[in-house]
């Protein structure tokens, strides 16, 4: 399950990214919980609540079905 949420990482950065923003893969748990670090804009934002449960927890979970939760740390 790893591996799948790498890749689906990969193909949300450029979207962060394009706002000045990025995410980091911490650990995925066998229990389906997937860690992230928000980086750069995304650190400090005020949407970051709102990015993180709206826009990548909801990629993540279509990509990989697996995923019962993403949390950032």
């Amino acid at each position: 399950m790893k591996e799948e949420v790498k890749k689906a990482i990969e193909e949300l950065r450029p979207h962060l990214k394009a706002d000045g923003g990025d995410v980091e893969l911490v650990d995925v748990t066998e229990e389906g919980i997937v860690k992230v670090r928000l980086l750069g804009a995304c650190e400090g934002c005020p949407m970051r609540k709102m990015t993180l449960t709206h826009g990548i927890t909801q990629f993540i979970k279509k990509k990989v079905p697996e995923v019962k939760e993403v949390q950032a740390v």
